[in-house]
């Protein structure tokens, strides 16, 4: 199986550590693709300092394949943390770097190369938003995760182009999540989820709901946790796993990538 990443990197800046770990929603999720023994791809939009190096670095030392991306003069996106008790805390972002001012739309160039992929997965944080309905047109199932960014009418509005959507609503009641998740099924996304911090997982698939325990496991740190979450889930639908299973691997995972420092490790010094 391959599966493909497109979109945002970013280096998760710890100032309490001194230790600038490799991240990004899509970046990451071709990572735990990996760790999951899949093939998989990155596809986004360098800077061009030391950050930038260390992210192409740790992706040709995983393996995984950036043949597609491209380079432009300016700094990588960055977002500054603390950590207490094991939960991240946010500082500061420089709102994804050089993604904030050069085009995306290359990620098109090569239809061909896309569609050699079992799923594209991309993000909010991505700037790729104007692409969807072509990943729709290649015929492969493309995921996007909303986060907990998301401005409800307009994360609706492009529902019609999913066949994954996952949702961090973490402190929302009960009601209002599945109100959320039918009405992204309503408007054409073909399964929605939302992450819920503590709270069970909610998913619904057009006919059933379903619903699934959080770990609970005492995490290391939960950054890139929901990114694992869903990668598992993704991957293992994409092999003909069952939802119940596959929502079972995909809390599995994240409770496991809790353990990591950053989103999966490879953290460098300075």
């Amino acid at each position: 199986m391959r599966v493909i990443g497109v979109g945002d990197n970013v280096v998760d800046d710890y100032r309490h550590a001194r230790t600038l770990y490799p991240g990004g929603n899509a970046l990451n999720f071709a990572v735990f693709a990996r760790m999951l023994d899949s093939d998989s791809a990155y596809l986004g939009l360098f800077g061009s300092d030391a950050a930038a190096e260390h992210l192409q670095d740790t992706l040709d030392v995983l393996g995984i394949d950036r043949s597609r991306c491209r380079t432009a003069d300016g700094p990588s996106g960055r977002a500054t943390w603390d950590l207490e008790d094991g939960q991240r805390i946010f500082v500061e972002s420089n709102g994804g770097g050089v993604s904030r001012s050069f085009a995306m739309d290359f990620v098109l160039d090569d239809p061909e190369y896309l569609q050699s992929f079992s799923i594209l997965h991309t993000s909010t944080y991505s700037h790729l938003d104007q692409c969807l309905a072509r990943f729709q047109s290649l015929g492969l199932p493309v995921s996007y995760d909303f986060s907990d960014d998301f401005d409800q009418e307009y994360a609706l509005s492009i529902c019609r182009y999913l066949d994954f959507g996952f949702f961090s609503c973490a402190g929302w009641p009960v009601g209002s999540v599945r109100e959320l998740l039918q009405g992204a099924r309503n408007q054409g996304c073909g399964m929605s989820v939302a992450t819920r911090g503590p709270e069970d997982v909610l998913l619904f698939d057009g006919e059933a709901w379903f619903e699934q325990p959080a770990g609970q496991a005492k995490p290391r740190d939960t950054l890139g946790a929901g990114d694992a979450f869903i990668t598992a889930f993704l991957v293992s639908c994409a092999s003909g796993i069952q939802i119940p299973v596959a929502l079972e691997r995909g809390a599995a995972f994240a409770a496991e990538v809790c353990q990591l420092p950053g989103a999966f490790g490879h953290g460098q010094r300075y």
